[in-house]
C-alpha cells in the first residue's frame, strides 16, 4: 500500500529563491498547457505533449524531464474534473457551479505543488540532504529534517515521485512510500463497532468513549477569533489570521490519528475486525438550524474513517462498512426500533424491553452486529465504493460496500 511521508526542507536563501522560481515556472507552464488543451479539446497526455512540449521546454527554460510534468499535471487535473462532473460533485449540468467549472480552462496556483521523479530529485538520507533540479541548475545539499522513524521509512520503502510543496513560508517534500501489507485476517473472532459523532468523536462497542469536548471547544474558540479578526480587518488582524490558518485542521488531524491508532491497536490485540458506518452523503441528507451548520460542516468523520481504514490495512485488520440507518433508534438487546427510544442526545431507553444504555454505545453495538452479519454473508474487508452513477439525474444513492454487496438492512 502507498502512503506519503512528509519531511521539511531547510534551504538557504539562495536555494529557496531557486525553488520558488522553479515552482512559478512549472505552474505558469501548466496553466498555459491547460489553456491549449481547453482550446483544442485535447486532454490525452501523448497528444497534448505533441502540441506543447517544445514550447514548454524553451519558453520556461525547463529541462527535458521537467517539461513533461506540467503536461502530465494538466491531464490529471482534467481527468479529476471529468470524474467530479460525472459523479455530480459540481452540481447538475446547466447549474451555475457546473458552468463555472466547464466554461474556462483549469488554472494552477503560482506556487502549487510540483512532482519530482528520481531523475530530478535524489535523496542522501544518511546526510539528511537532497539534490533538487531547479531552473537555475541543480541545487545540491539542500538540508531536510525528519524523525528517526521517517528516515527509516524513507530508506526502506520510498518509491516513485516526491512532491515539492511551499506552504506558509515553509518548504516540504512529500515522498511516496510503498509499505508492505500485513496478511489480512480472514477469521476475526468478532467486530469492534465504532459509532462516529460530534459530541463523542468515537464510541466503541466495548463502551470506550473518545469525547470531542476538547476539539469542539477549540473549534468554537477559533471560529469566534476568526470572526473578530475578519471584522477588524486591519493589517495586523490579517497577519494574525494568516498565521493561525490551518491550526484548527492540524489539531483535528492529530486527534483523529491518535483515535485511529488506538482503535486499530485494540482490534488487532483482541483478534477482531472493525465495523464503521458508511456516512456517505450525510451532509446532503441532514437539515440543520443555522447555529448548528458550522459544527456539522467541520465534523471530520471521513478523515477519521480513512485513517482507521489505512492503519487497519497495515495491521491486517478487516474493516467492514455498514448502513447506519436506524442504528440510533434500534435496541441492541431486543431489536425494537422506535424514534422514542432515543430519549436524549446522551441516553437510550428501549420502550419495549426497558434496556437503558448510553446512546452512542447502543449504536456502536448495532453497528458491530450488522458488520458481523455482513461478514457471515461474505462481504470483503475494504473501504466504501464510490457512489454509483445517478441514472437520469438526481436521486438518493444506494448505500453499498466496495465489494458491491449491499449494506445490512436496518432490521438486523
Amino acid at each position: 500500500m502507498k502512503l506519503v511521508v512528509q519531511v521539511r526542507l531547510l534551504p538557504t536563501p539562495v536555494q529557496a529563491a531557486a525553488l520558488e522560481a522553479t515552482l512559478r515556472a512549472c505552474n505558469e507552464a501548466a496553466t498555459w498547457v491547460s489553456e491549449v488543451a481547453f482550446e483544442r479539446g485535447e486532454f490525452k497526455n501523448f497528444a497534448l505533449r505533441k502540441l506543447t512540449y517544445e514550447q514548454v521546454k524553451s519558453r520556461w527554460n525547463l529541462g527535458a524531464q521537467a517539461a513533461q510534468h506540467p503536461i502530465k499535471k494538466t491531464c490529471d487535473a482534467y481527468a479529476t474534473l471529468k470524474a467530479n462532473l460525472r459523479a455530480g460533485r459540481l452540481g447538475r449540468p446547466g447549474s451555475t457551479r457546473y458552468r463555472r467549472a466547464t466554461q474556462k480552462p483549469v488554472a494552477f496556483r503560482l506556487y502549487g505543488a510540483q512532482p519530482y521523479d528520481d531523475r530530478m530529485l535524489s535523496w542522501q538520507i544518511a546526510g539528511r540532504t537532497v539534490s533538487v533540479w531547479t531552473t537555475g541548475g541543480r541545487m545540491k545539499n539542500v538540508a531536510f529534517t525528519a524523525s528517526v522513524e521517517q528516515l527509516a521509512t524513507l530508506t526502506l520503502y520510498r518509491r516513485g515521485e516526491s512532491d515539492l510543496v511551499h506552504r506558509d513560508g515553509m518548504w516540504f517534500l512529500n515522498a511516496t512510500c510503498e509499505f508492505p501489507e500485513a496478511e489480512p485476517s480472514t477469521e476475526p473472532v468478532d467486530f469492534l463497532g465504532i459509532d462516529l459523532g460530534i459530541v463523542n468523536i468515537a464510541t466503541t462497542s466495548d463502551g470506550e468513549i473518545m469525547a470531542g469536548r476538547e476539539l469542539n471547544r477549540i473549534r468554537i474558540r477559533e471560529r469566534g477569533l476568526r470572526t473578530k479578526l475578519q471584522k477588524k480587518n486591519t493589517p495586523s488582524a490579517r497577519r494574525r489570521l494568516k498565521k493561525r490558518r490551518r491550526k484548527e485542521a492540524r489539531r483535528a488531524r492529530d486527534i483523529n490519528h491518535k483515535i485511529a491508532k488506538h482503535v486499530v491497536a485494540e482490534a488487532e490485540r483482541t483478534g477482531r475486525g472493525i465495523a464503521l458506518e458508511d456516512l456517505t452523503g450525510i451532509r446532503e441528507r441532514v437539515r440543520l438550524r443555522k447555529p448548528q451548520r458550522a459544527t456539522h460542516s467541520s465534523w471530520s468523520f471521513a478523515q477519521l474513517g480513512q485513517f482507521i481504514a489505512y492503519k487497519a490495512r497495515k495491521a491486517g485488520v478487516p474493516v467492514v462498512h455498514v448502513d447506519p440507518a436506524y442504528t440510533s433508534r434500534t435496541c441492541a438487546e431486543c431489536g425494537h426500533i422506535d424514534r422514542a427510544n432515543r430519549v436524549s442526545q446522551a441516553w437510550f431507553a428501549c420502550r419495549s424491553c426497558g434496556f437503558v444504555d448510553r446512546a452512542d454505545r447502543n449504536s456502536s453495538r448495532n453497528i458491530r452486529a450488522r458488520a458481523w452479519e455482513l461478514w457471515r454473508r461474505g462481504a470483503q474487508s475494504t473501504a466504501p465504493a464510490p457512489p454509483p452513477k445517478p441514472a437520469g439525474g438526481a436521486g438518493r444513492k444506494r448505500s453499498t460496500t466496495a465489494s458491491g454487496a449491499r449494506c445490512a438492512s436496518p432490521s438486523l
